[in-house]
């Protein structure tokens, strides 16, 4: 019956009722939780949450790393939430945006026993619906997962496994010429992931040839940067030079993707400003939150350019990595072309961080 929904639409429900505070459910072969992130949910469904079972709150190892908790499950850490723990205990914890003011949080006790395999998963889903990555995992029976099953959104990790974490197909839905300042042959195609998730676009400038390496920017969106100007990074100097370089070349592709902020969303970026204002660097911020360093996936960007029909660029970067995963999922590198740009005293920290942190090459 094709009204019954796919794993892949369960997870993109899931990752929905995550940001509106809702809970949801997980399975794992003899295991059963309800799961909440701790950003959006409230008081009220948080006493009702826990008096369903035992409840956990997982954080990543970064964030453990952090708060001094030992991380027993490797990538993530599981604490005990105290009894007269409420959700402004948990915040602290998921949240470091007032960790220079409180920063003794425990004494936190980290859990040795028990499979991680569910708080784990959890994670993963906050991540991609661009929340803190801080989750509340209530283990319940059977029963109960069946019954609260007809209202709230149910995933089978099972069924999920090859779904989660993963990048969505992508559709190509339209494509129509927008001439550009660089060039007047310009085409603008949009691409929409299966699962409903955020469009990315791909700027065709001229009619570059299929069977030569085409000069390529593989560009991620920043709104401070590319739309208000903002002089905390060089991303939107890169994205004006790269279309010049295009249009001066006649022919090439800028992919402009929808990963704000190397990954973790507008929101998050924003943390990570503002802990960047109490002293951090862009990498140890972004590790205070519980994110890596780079949470994007440019898995995207090799499938649309496979979709364009390019099997080899000439990519305009700094960051190797960027080359390595191009060539890791297909896409040829003919040639590294260096895009140094940007540079201003307000952003001379976070270039060096880059440079020194990131590998990139500047």
């Amino acid at each position: 019956m094709t009204l019954v929904l796919s794993i892949s639409e369960r997870l993109a429900r899931a990752r929905a009722d995550l940001r509106m505070g809702l809970p949801v459910l997980l399975k794992n072969p003899g295991a059963y939780a309800l799961v909440a992130a701790i950003e959006t949910v409230n008081g009220t469904r948080l006493d009702e949450i826990r008096q369903l079972g035992k409840t956990t709150l997982a954080i990543t190892k970064h964030r453990a790393d952090t708060l001094k908790v030992p991380s027993y499950d490797g990538d993530i850490a599981r604490i005990s939430i105290p009894t007269d723990a409420g959700l402004d205990w948990l915040t602290a914890v998921a949240d470091p945006s007032g960790d220079l003011l409180a920063p003794l949080k425990g004494p936190l006790t980290a859990l040795r026993d028990g499979d991680a395999t569910l708080p784990r998963a959890a994670i993963t889903m906050v991540k991609e619906a661009r929340l803190l990555p801080a989750v509340l995992t209530t283990s319940i029976e059977a029963a109960k997962y069946q019954a609260l099953a007809n209202n709230l959104t149910a995933i089978d990790l099972d069924l999920a496994a090859g779904q989660l974490g993963t990048t969505s197909d992508l559709h190509a839905i339209v494509s129509a010429k927008v001439p550009l300042k660089v060039s007047e042959a310009a085409k603008l195609h949009v691409f929409r992931p299966e699962d409903g998730g955020e469009e990315h676009y791909a700027i065709e400038i001229g009619r570059p040839d299929r069977k030569t390496p085409v000069l390529t920017r593989l560009h991620s969106a920043c709104f401070t940067g590319d739309l208000l100007g903002s002089l905390k990074c060089d991303c939107g100097p890169q994205l004006h030079a790269a279309l010049t370089s295009l249009g001066n070349e006649g022919a090439g592709i800028l992919l402009y993707l929808n990963q704000e902020g190397r990954g973790i969303g507008l929101a998050n970026k924003m943390r990570a400003y503002s802990l960047q204002d109490q002293g951090f660097d862009t990498v140890e911020a972004n590790h205070r939150l519980g994110f890596e360093d780079d949470e994007r996936d440019f898995r995207i960007g090799a499938a649309i350019l496979t979709k364009l029909g390019f099997s080899s660029v000439r990519l305009l970067t700094n960051n190797p990595a960027k080359v390595e995963m191009l060539q890791a999922y297909g896409i040829t590198v003919a040639e590294r072309v260096p895009l140094k740009v940007g540079l201003n005293p307000l952003n001379a920290k976070y270039l060096d961080t880059k440079a020194k942190k990131s590998g990139h090459i500047l």
